[in-house]
């Protein structure tokens, strides 16, 4: 028989963000916030993560922090558990990066730095704090993988490794903890309106020959979640006790689509952008 889902207590505790600087992470933040979690928020844009914990109303502890530094992020989450009035009810390891370059004549340091602060940002950060909810009976780890998790994008290879990682390693987690209080959640967005593209170390994929400005422009055009609505859909589905949440309509959509056609879903989506485009001209 199959356990039923049973309601997270979440609200009201202390909770970890990374990327939390903009996008996603930055609305959690307020989100979480704004149902009284205290927060301890990381990112290694200062600028940015001053205005996230400026845009928040409760007891806040911000960091200058690289995700891919082992040592800076076990050291935090001590600093953090001293730090919080009483237990950590949410680990979120959301931060992310990106380049776009092809397989062939690849760049290998910039995959490495994907590869590096997309999963190795997430294993660092949860085993960090894992033995501090391990040892506290609670909590729930939620990690940042993508629906390009679930399928293989052109250009994107060190993204979708790191992503397709992400989930594995996340998935193997959840396992290891049953019956410890503590849970693991994978979450998959979808297109979300966040820098990460604009951030992204752009040397263009050849079989579309776009410049980085119109790549951007272009996602614009076709993303269909804002990070607020990101961060309530994760917020309920972590407090719903979903291990796997699927962020925006793309994400549902792709997730069938790869199971349905997981030789040919390349072709149907770009048999979809053509119409698109079509659609817009």
């Amino acid at each position: 028989m199959i356990a039923r889902r049973s309601r997270v207590a979440v609200d009201g505790r202390a909770a970890f963000i990374s990327g939390a600087a903009s996008g996603i992470g930055a609305a959690m933040a307020r989100r979480l916030s704004a149902h009284g979690c205290p927060l301890a928020v990381v990112d290694q844009d200062g600028d940015g993560l001053r205005q996230t914990a400026a845009a928040i109303g409760g007891p806040v502890l911000a960091r200058e922090l690289d995700v891919r530094d082992a040592a800076a992020q076990a050291a935090f989450a001590a600093e953090v558990a001293d730090w919080a009035a009483g237990p950590i009810g949410l680990v979120f390891n959301n931060a992310g990066v990106t380049t776009v370059q092809p397989v062939a004549g690849a760049d290998v340091r910039d995959d490495r730095w994907v590869i590096d602060v997309n999963f190795g940002g997430v294993v660092h950060g949860v085993r960090a704090f894992l033995p501090i909810l391990r040892r506290q009976g609670s909590g729930v780890i939620v990690n940042t993988s993508s629906v390009f998790g679930l399928l293989g994008y052109p250009a994107q290879s060190a993204y979708c490794a790191s992503k397709f990682a992400v989930r594995g390693f996340t998935e193997a987690l959840r396992h290891e903890l049953r019956g410890s209080g503590v849970s693991a959640v994978t979450v998959l967005p979808g297109g979300v309106r966040t820098s990460i593209l604009r951030n992204a170390r752009y040397h263009g994929d050849p079989a579309r020959r776009d410049s980085h400005a119109g790549a951007c422009a272009q996602f614009d055009a076709i993303v269909q979640t804002t990070p607020e609505r990101a961060a309530q859909i994760i917020h309920e589905g972590v407090r719903a006790g979903r291990s796997r949440i699927l962020v925006g309509p793309d994400a549902a959509a792709l997730d069938v689509l790869t199971r349905l056609a997981p030789n040919a879903y390349m072709d149907l989506l770009r048999l979809g952008e053509r119409l698109q485009a079509v659609r817009r001209r």
